[in-house]
């Protein structure tokens, strides 16, 4: 299945004197990208599991200098390395503080090493690290789930691909069925999400939403669970739980503005915050932080007070809310429509610009404030064909923006400054120097 990080692999591999790291949350195919890349690109790779391979994670509590790791390899291993064609994959580095530490002493040696290395939380170990971290010396790359277009690379529609990044560009609307044909496979989207197991189980039986395992999103969540049972304390891990199930419960309010007394009665900022920041460090959960000013960087704006949180894959929020998935394509439960719709176009924007942020002003609020080509951009979002946009039209009212774009059922199309965006091309919204209005 296509990833847009192959790209990012094989730029690495012409300068890959860092060795690389790939971060993303669990069961985002961090482990099935990077050894396709290795087959692909290698005549020679090793695989080294250190949350399984025990003799191997041996080697880095007693060394952490490249040559003699690599020759207690070859001996446990019974093989002679030939580093000028092989490249060697750390699977679950993030067991060993230590094998981290060595990545830098694998980039500053004189020996050409090719290391590449994944596991999951890595986000977490690499916030709570207490040796020596290799600053400067570790390339960082990030996996999300797929994004729509990733899906529809997944499920053979290139070709629609093209045609809405055409239509995207212009402004103009596409042909209807074309139109209801995206729309369909963006609600199918919504369903599955874009946990790579649970898109290939669709292709599997062939596109038959009826016929797809959804358990496989129930068993994803419990894995998360377990993870936050496994690598906290009790304590904290309990916190982490309540936090992640009540975000379906924060989502679906009208202020969607998280409140930690949702999460618990008693709740408390400092009680809770070194949860939450476990969850984000995960990326199992996004935050989408107010600004009070539209203006960059939005950083130096942010409000750390007031943020809402959305989920990594919006597959998984609707089977943790427990929506029917007939329910969405005969589109009966409008009000949680709406939330897996924001929630989409929150995964969407986070895997491109790496941050996200919301607005208010007066009593108007803003879903979405980006910067595209240095421009401060307002977006509101819309589940359905109804696009009254109040809240936008004060913010052009008052800012006066270069333009605006409405995210909505509604086919493409420009006017009164607001360029219409349908759900499905979404994928469409970048910062690229190339992305026209």
């Amino acid at each position: 299945m296509y990833r847009k990080i192959e790209k990012e692999l094989l730029k690495w591999k012409e300068n890959h004197k860092k060795p690389l790291m790939l971060i993303g949350a669990r069961q985002t195919g961090k482990t099935y990208i990077i050894e396709e890349f290795c087959k692909k690109n290698y005549d020679s790779y090793l695989y080294f599991n250190l949350e399984k391979e025990s003799d191997i994670l041996s080697i880095f509590e007693t060394t952490i200098i490249p040559e003699e790791i690599i020759e207690k390899i070859e001996i446990i291993k019974n093989k002679n390395i030939n580093l000028e064609n092989t490249i060697i994959f750390f699977d679950e580095i993030q067991v060993s503080e230590q094998a981290i530490t060595s990545l830098k002493y694998f980039c500053e040696s004189e020996i050409d090493y090719k290391i590449i290395c994944a596991g999951s939380l890595l986000g977490v170990k690499l916030n709570r690290f207490h040796s020596s971290f290799p600053v400067g010396k570790v390339n960082f790359k990030y996996l999300y789930p797929l994004d729509f277009e990733e899906f529809l690379i997944g499920i053979g529609e290139t070709k629609l691909i093209e045609e809405i990044k055409k239509h995207y560009k212009t402004n103009e609307k596409l042909l209807n069925p074309i139109h209801e044909k995206a729309i369909d496979l963006y609600k199918k989207y919504l369903i599955l999400g874009g946990m790579p197991e649970v898109v290939q189980e669709f292709i599997d039986k062939n596109y038959k939403i009826q016929d797809v395992n959804l358990s496989l999103q129930e068993d994803i969540i419990m894995s998360y669970l377990a993870d936050m049972s496994k690598y906290t304390e009790k304590n904290e891990s309990i916190k982490n739980i309540k936090i992640y199930n009540s975000i379906p419960k924060e989502l679906s309010k009208e202020n969607k503005t998280f409140k930690f007394s949702l999460v618990d009665e008693n709740a408390r900022k400092s009680r809770y915050e070194t949860s939450l920041e476990w969850l984000k460090a995960s990326f199992m959960i996004i935050r989408c932080n107010l600004i009070t000013k539209n203006e960059s960087p939005f950083i130096a704006y942010t409000n750390e007070e007031k943020f809402k949180l959305y989920l990594s894959d919006t597959g998984l929020l609707r089977s943790l809310s427990n929506i029917n998935y007939t329910e969405i394509l005969m589109e009966k439960n409008m009000m949680y429509k709406g939330v897996l719709t924001e929630n989409y176009v929150a995964c969407e924007f986070f895997s491109k610009f790496k941050e996200i942020n919301y607005y208010t002003f007066n009593k108007y609020e803003i879903d979405f404030i980006i910067k595209i080509n240095d421009d401060i951009i307002p977006v509101e979002v819309k589940s359905g064909n109804r696009t009254k946009h109040t809240s936008l039209n004060e913010y052009i009212k008052k800012y006066s923006p270069k333009y605006s774009i409405l995210i909505s059922e509604k086919n493409f199309g420009f006017e009164n400054n607001i360029k219409s965006v349908p759900l499905y091309a979404v994928f469409c919204i970048n910062n690229d120097k190339e992305n026209t209005i």
